[in-house]
């Protein structure tokens, strides 16, 4: 994923990290090496879901394994998906098979602020501090249908498109002030509500829009600017039709999901065409199921029936690796094959984009934690490989 690729190769891995990639690697004298004959198949990064609620909305237990919303207050900067995913769920059982080794997850769309997302492997501890690459990650914020349906249904505000960018803004103006005092010694003490801003404020983090339509795209990139912080454009169902202006704001998007049904006005122009049209004017662009919306697992379909619309089949690839890892902030750990970064690996018996391709091995860390029934059966007619 990052401009070399190899007809057969090596990768040696040691303490859970790439050590090194050559086209031969003479194996180290060490009685415990374990040795994964590939021959035949794909060796590619661990995939990358770049926006999701696995853990957050459990598989299986309704209610009561539903934490992805508070829908009690409209601002809820301070909480923390790392307090909500369940590393039990169901679901990433699902992820290990399909050769996902990372997701970000975080709250859902609400509340106009949501709260902090992370990222983390999908594998490897039932203890989900073990699992974080980056906690937080990014600062969620919600445009359109869901925050004014949640609230105006109660008769509270937001009940308007204009009463959500307003919200926001005078909690961006109140974060903005708080770091000014803070900064110049003049706060009296420090306010735990308006602390989880100052990563964002620094650009450390970015604002996470949830945005489908046209002109929630543009409100999210306007208030981002006024503001000078940095911010990914999530869903940008209709960024296809205002490419060029996404381009020119030099936000990336997170496309998707797009395995579902127009379930509301504002996908109406839900296409997998999109991702294509953002990656041609030169946007960074990921895809995304939003799992439990689709199901997880199905990210590489959702990555090829994108380049069956149009996207080249190498961007579709980056889409759920390298660029989902840069979008994510974590790049510099994942998302690629490259000596010194984690060993999260994924080995498939094809294309991972096709249908009919399964996963053979997925590894996190340098640890096997999805091994296919006989992926010693794997057919050798398929070689040369990369």
């Amino acid at each position: 994923m990052t401009g070399k690729n190899y007809d057969s190769g090596c990768i040696l891995i040691e303490n859970g990290k790439i050590k090194d990639i050559a086209k031969r690697i003479d194996p180290p004298q060490d009685p415990e090496l374990e040795i994964i004959d590939a021959a035949g198949g794909i060796v590619m990064p661990g995939i990358i879901e770049a926006h999701c609620h696995i853990g957050i909305i459990e598989e299986k237990k309704g209610a009561e394994g539903d934490d992805c919303n508070e829908a009690t207050n409209p601002i809820t900067p301070w909480l923390r998906a790392i307090d909500a995913v369940n590393p039990m769920d169901a679901a990433f059982d699902d992820t290990a098979a399909a050769g996902i080794t990372a997701v970000q997850v975080g709250p859902g769309s609400a509340n106009v602020v949501g709260g902090q997302f992370l990222v983390m492997k999908t594998k490897g501890s039932r203890r989900i501090d073990d699992l974080v690459v980056k906690s937080p990650s990014a600062m969620k914020i919600a445009f359109g249908e869901n925050p004014k349906v949640c609230y105006g249904d109660m008769s509270q505000i937001p009940s308007t498109r204009m009463a959500i960018a307003g919200l926001l803004r005078e909690e961006l103006f109140k974060a903005r002030q708080y770091r000014q005092e803070k900064e110049e010694g003049k706060l009296e003490k420090e306010d735990f509500r308006m602390e989880c801003w100052l990563p964002v404020l620094r650009k450390e983090i970015p604002l996470k829009a949830h945005v489908h339509r046209v002109d929630d795209i543009l409100t999210a990139i306007r208030i981002a600017e006024e503001f000078d912080l940095n911010l990914t454009l999530d869903h940008c169902t209709e960024g296809h039709l205002i490419a060029g202006e996404i381009k020119e704001s030099g936000f990336p998007a997170i496309v998707g999901p797009e395995l579902t049904t127009r379930s509301k006005i504002e996908v109406q122009y839900m296409d997998f065409k999109t991702v294509g049209c953002l990656q041609q004017h030169g946007v960074l662009t990921a895809i995304t199921t939003d799992h439990p919306v689709s199901l997880i697992q199905y990210l590489p379909l959702c990555a090829g029936l994108a380049v069956k619309k149009g996207l080249p089949m190498e961007e579709g690839l980056k889409s759920i690796t390298i660029n989902a890892a840069r979008i994510c902030g974590v790049d510099d750990r994942i998302g690629s094959l490259e000596p010194g970064k984690d060993a999260d690996i994924a080995i498939f018996d094809g294309n991972p984009l096709e249908i009919f391709t399964s996963c053979l091995y997925t590894l996190i860390d340098g640890r096997i934690v999805y091994k296919k029934d006989n992926p010693e059966d794997l057919p050798t007619d398929q070689k040369p490989v990369s």
